[in-house]
């Protein structure tokens, strides 16, 4: 059982940065794939980025080189840092993971103003 607790959003103006931050619960964690999903009104949801349990990471074209994803077994816990954000990036961003199932947290929203 996992349970995925997001924080971190709000609105920031073009060129700025936020950091979002997942809580996981579980002694699995560290095992664990962990990833952030995006969803914009009217548009699929998209992996964001992604880290493994040995730190491979994974990004989407349109956010490599200004997200980093990172974790810390130690608190449980998943990070994006997001800098450089474009108003394209205004979304709710979702924390996800897979054991046995699928786990997404609530999402939090980031806007971006132009």
């Amino acid at each position: 059982q996992v349970q995925l607790v997001e924080s971190g959003g709000g609105l920031v103006q073009a060129g700025g940065s936020l950091r979002l931050s997942c809580a996981a619960s579980g002694s699995i964690f560290r095992f664990l794939t962990m990833s952030w999903y995006r969803q914009a009104p009217g548009k699929q949801r998209e992996l964001v980025a992604a880290i493994t349990s040995v730190r491979s990471t994974n990004y989407a074209d349109s956010v490599k080189g200004r997200f980093t994803i990172s974790r810390d077994n130690a608190k449980n816990t998943v990070y994006l840092q997001m800098n450089s954000l474009k108003p394209e990036d205004t979304a709710v961003y979702y924390c996800h993971t897979e054991s046995r199932q699928q786990y997404w947290g609530q999402g939090t929203q980031v806007t971006v103003s132009s």
